[in-house]
């Protein structure tokens, strides 16, 4: 990476990245090691979704997620952030139905969770919520298409605008969300010719989710790609490593040797007399 690479990535520069052409890379982290590490890769976006509901706690969809849960995972994200945009997952609840609320909570994950942007989920409803926020300086991305907070009046986890007066739908809000000042738009599970329209439509980035490749970027949660999740796979999601078959084989092989007495051995032992702890 070159010391140009190594700046910090901010809303304006992903707006200038689309104009000439860089896609731009985006993965979640809940954690200070895995922020880091996308942080060494050089990705662009760090995304603290609220996707660790289910992903790290246990939840059956991203709705349980709380304001102190967020700030937590945002906290430590930001421990491990040096160069990425660090984008907080606005949860279910924290901006539906209040301005002045609104404004606190967005307010709380920049100013105590140390993120850089907030994501609401949403097409129109949420354009006075951008507004207001940009009053006291908070970015936002908008997220259109299967939008997982709504999932129940959604009827599932399915691709979004199909039909055509979904898709125009769908193009008009991410308008509105582009005219009310959001500096980029998540797509997710949207068919990539509507990716394509809408992509060629804004003068802001679209990132994509399993929206096809014409969006000026792509976002996976990191432990899908790395193979770390234990459920279905994911059609969009491609695996680039196998993660959890190795951490379990090594575990296994861990109760395997402490149960047999090979663990731990002479070289894993402290000589009397020399106070280290390598």
């Amino acid at each position: 990476m070159s010391m140009a690479d190594k700046a910090a990535v901010t809303t304006i520069k992903l707006v200038e990245m689309k104009q000439k052409g860089i896609k731009i890379t985006a993965l979640t982290a809940y954690d200070t090691p895995s922020a880091r590490l996308l942080n060494e890769a050089g990705v662009d976006v760090v995304l603290v979704g609220d996707s660790v509901g289910m992903v790290k706690l246990g939840y059956e969809s991203t709705i349980p997620v709380t304001m102190d849960e967020m700030l937590h995972h945002v906290k430590a994200a930001k421990r491990g952030n040096s160069r990425a945009l660090l984008v907080a997952d606005m949860p279910y609840l924290s901006y539906e139905l209040d301005v002045k609320e609104t404004l606190r909570n967005a307010g709380r994950l920049m100013k105590e969770g140390g993120a850089h942007a907030v994501k609401l989920e949403g097409g129109i409803e949420t354009a006075p919520m951008i507004k207001e926020l940009l009053k006291i300086n908070i970015p936002v991305m908008g997220h259109l298409g299967l939008t997982p907070q709504a999932v129940n009046r959604l009827g599932g986890y399915k691709v979004q605008g199909r039909k055509p007066q979904e898709a125009e739908h769908m193009l008009t809000e991410a308008k509105i969300l582009e005219g009310a000042g959001a500096f980029a738009v998540v797509l997710e599970c949207v068919p990539p010719t509507l990716a394509r329209e809408i992509t060629r439509k804004l003068s802001i980035p679209t990132i994509g989710i399993g929206a096809g490749s014409h969006c000026d970027g792509q976002i996976l949660v990191l432990d899908d790609m790395l193979g770390l999740s234990d459920g279905p796979e994911l059609k969009f999601v491609k695996r680039y490593a196998d993660l959890r078959r190795a951490a379990l084989a090594a575990v296994a092989a861990y109760a395997r040797e402490v149960r047999d007495g090979s663990f731990p051995a002479a070289e894993h032992e402290f000589a009397d007399r020399i106070n280290t702890l390598r």
